[in-house]
């Protein structure tokens, strides 16, 4: 069975903001190795049209090895995309599920293939209720945000983590590699994620 990881940048008060925070050359490679070891990313609308962006760099590359590396990453990677408003998606690499996040993500875990990312806040708080992510990966940046959207928003229950790894970068943000101890009660039947 294929793996799900939760991987997401996060505030050190724990907003998911991409505005706060700056991920430098050290931080893009990393994401973009992680990206080049899985074989599938599953985003909600509002990450997957901010990831739109990577298409520009394609075309106007930056210079910078690690940013214009990880444009290239994130173009080929296959992406399921979750959304009730969008009717169709232009990027050749990605996809809309055509049915509810229980379902495809059960299905692309029983596949064959490399780790599945889950890459949107929301959609990360679904698959948390439905206890179907293996591994969370939080880059916890060293920014204080203020405010923003909280990752876990809405979980009603502790969940129980444990603690794999970690990994420092020059800039001071650190990943948190945390498995799943034990798969609590948290099930809803229809989650769904709106976005």
């Amino acid at each position: 069975m294929r793996k799900l990881i939760a991987a997401i940048n996060m505030t050190l008060d724990g907003f998911c903001d991409h505005t706060a925070v700056d991920p430098d050359q050290e931080i893009h490679q990393h994401y973009a190795d992680l990206l080049n070891n899985a074989d599938t990313a599953l985003y909600g609308r509002i990450t997957y049209e901010l990831m739109e962006y990577w298409r520009t760099v394609l075309d106007s590359p930056t210079g910078n090895k690690a940013t214009d590396e990880f444009a290239r990453t994130i173009d080929q990677i296959p992406k399921v995309v979750f959304s009730r408003t969008l009717k169709q998606v232009d990027w050749s690499t990605s996809k809309l599920a055509n049915r509810d996040i229980e379902s495809e993500v059960l299905e692309l875990k029983q596949q064959n293939g490399g780790d599945i990312l889950a890459c949107s806040p929301g959609l990360i708080v679904a698959l948390t209720k439905l206890n179907l992510i293996d591994e969370y990966q939080i880059c916890m940046h060293p920014v204080i945000a203020g405010g923003g959207l909280p990752l876990f928003k809405g979980i009603p229950e502790t969940i129980l983590l444990r603690l794999v790894k970690t990994k420092t970068f020059n800039s001071g943000a650190v990943i948190f590699y945390y498995a799943t101890t034990k798969k609590s009660k948290i099930h809803t039947r229809s989650i769904q994620l709106i976005i």
